[in-house]
C-alpha cells in the first residue's frame, strides 16, 4: 500500500461512507444504503469492517423490521480519514 493510505478506508464504498460520516453528525443505515447504491449485506460488510477498526460506532434502536441503525464517525475514524485524505491528495498532486 502506498505510504499513508489506510487499507481499511481505501475500499471505494468504505471511503464514500467515511466521507458521508465526516460531513454529517450521523447517518442511518438506510441513508448510506441508498446513497452508496449497495445491498443490505454489502453495506453491512463494509460498515462492520469500519466498526472493527474503531472508525465508526453504531447505535441500534428498536427490534425486528422496524429497527434502525445509525452510524457515527469516531475520533479515531476522523483522524484516520483525515490522514487518508491527506495521503490521497499528496498522491494525486504528484511529486512536483
Amino acid at each position: 500500500m502506498i505510504r499513508g493510505l489506510d487499507p481499511v478506508i481505501h475500499a471505494p464504498k468504505r471511503l464514500a461512507a467515511m466521507a458521508v460520516l465526516a460531513n454529517a453528525p450521523t447517518a442511518s443505515f438506510r441513508f448510506l444504503k441508498e446513497f452508496l447504491e449497495v445491498s443490505d449485506s454489502d453495506l453491512s460488510k463494509h460498515m462492520s469492517a469500519l466498526e472493527a477498526a474503531g472508525y465508526v460506532s453504531a447505535t441500534k434502536d428498536g427490534r425486528g423490521r422496524g429497527a434502525t441503525t445509525t452510524y457515527k464517525l469516531t475520533r479515531t475514524g476522523q483522524t484516520a480519514y483525515n490522514a487518508h485524505r491527506d495521503a490521497l491528495r499528496a498522491l494525486l498532486d504528484g511529486p512536483l
